[in-house]
């Protein structure tokens, strides 16, 4: 089965200038207007690293407020340590934890100052916190298809990792190429590799790219079995480590347009999703760095 999820979050927290809660609640609820049932919405990590995120309690009362839970919208926060846990938990309309992983140590340590078997005794708290709390949680794996920084990676490496969240009781898991590195024929061949391997798993990509090789990583991953697809409206936002300004994430339009050329129906009206296109270029316009 399909799943789109929409990441403003992702898109947002890398803007130079602070976006009013009021106008972050207006496009969420815009988002959903289109048919998007999976919000990477909001993060609980320290506004001294992610100022555009301080504000996620205040966003989620908000959309709670209008009565979000209803229409049965999964909302993912995104946390990087224990007390963005404690936040997220508490925080009425957040049906998903959302962590990054990685099997790369250097990235751990600048992205969120922590060891892979910190990490990994993380996963294994979130587990049993998200289970008792009735949430449930999302792993991401960052530089799942390599790496910059020359730590070790290989398939058998991710397969390793991606067996041993399972066992800790994971059930969703994205994996990133967090900088772009990856080919469509890179893709593929790792999605082939890994996909059979977890059947109790829903696997799914964070792809990042130029716009002009989205479409064709986006059918390599669909033709391998993926079905799971992290994007963002226009491509905003992606890995301030890449070091390339035409390397963000997947335009959601891209992927849409791709998946429906191949008769998928994603469910997204195309009149809303023009007005919600719109809306983030506005954003662009007015918030980005210039």
């Amino acid at each position: 089965m399909l799943k789109l999820i929409e990441c403003p979050r992702d898109a947002w927290q890398g803007l130079s200038q602070t976006i009013p809660t009021a106008e972050k609640v207006s496009y969420l609820h815009q988002l959903i207007t289109c048919g998007f049932h999976h919000i990477d919405a909001v993060s609980f990590v320290s506004p001294k690293y992610v100022p555009q995120m301080a504000d996620s309690e205040a966003v989620m009362a908000e959309l709670s407020a209008a009565g979000i839970a209803k229409q049965g919208i999964e909302i993912i926060g995104i946390v990087v340590n224990e007390k963005g846990i404690e936040r997220a938990l508490k925080t009425p309309g957040v049906t998903t934890v959302g962590y990054p992983h990685s099997l790369s140590a250097k990235f751990l340590e600048s992205n969120a100052h922590t060891t892979i078997d910190r990490s990994r005794a993380l996963v294994a708290t979130m587990v049993r916190e998200t289970q008792a709390a009735a949430r449930d949680l999302v792993v991401y794996i960052s530089m799942a298809f390599g790496n910059p920084y020359g730590d070790p990676w290989s398939l058998d490496l991710l397969a390793q990792e991606i067996s041993r969240l399972a066992q800790t009781g994971v059930r969703q898991i994205s994996l990133a190429d967090t900088v772009g590195l990856a080919s469509p024929e890179q893709i593929h061949e790792l999605l082939v590799a890994v996909l059979p391997a977890a059947e109790e798993v829903e696997i799914g990509v964070h792809l990042h790219s130029r716009p002009d090789r989205a479409s064709e990583k986006v059918s390599a991953a669909w033709e391998a079995g993926c079905r799971r697809f992290d994007s963002a409206l226009t491509g905003l936002g992606g890995c301030p480590f890449a070091g390339d300004d035409l390397l963000g994430n997947i335009p959601t339009e891209i992927v849409i347009s791709t998946l429906e050329g191949r008769g998928e129906s994603t469910g997204i009206a195309p009149r809303s999703l023009d007005q919600a296109l719109e809306a983030t270029l506005e954003f662009r316009r007015r918030y980005a760095p210039h």
